[in-house]
């Protein structure tokens, strides 16, 4: 059953995100921005968590993870070490993603042609 549930939320995400892109004529930018900042939102406000123990891969795979990471990094870095925790504790986190996806996008602009 959780494989459903995990379909069906992450399925309820990503549609979210196409009718952003195809009613709300926004950018994929503008999109991915506010699919990671609803998933900063919801963390914020407890709720991420309980949906991602209901849903599973559906909460923790689609971008809105990100936000929820960037959240519980600096919640977590602010309790142990003070206020500059909250910068520190959002790289600390998040840190092998940003590197991999800074890396990979460096390897493939190596392979294929760039366009701008």
């Amino acid at each position: 059953m959780i494989f459903l549930w995990a379909f069906i939320i992450g399925g309820v995400i990503c549609v979210i995100g196409q009718l952003l892109m195809d009613v709300g004529k926004l950018t994929p930018a503008h999109t991915m921005s506010t699919l990671v900042v609803s998933g900063a939102v919801l963390s914020g406000f407890g709720l991420y968590e309980p949906l991602a123990d209901f849903a599973g891969a559906g909460m923790t795979v689609p971008i809105t993870s990100f936000g929820h990471a960037l959240v519980q990094g600096a919640l977590q870095e602010e309790l142990s070490v003070g206020w500059i925790g909250i910068i520190t504790g959002i790289f600390e986190i998040t840190s092998a993603g940003i590197s991999a996806a800074i890396i990979f996008g460096f390897l493939a602009s190596l392979v294929f042609k760039p366009k701008g």
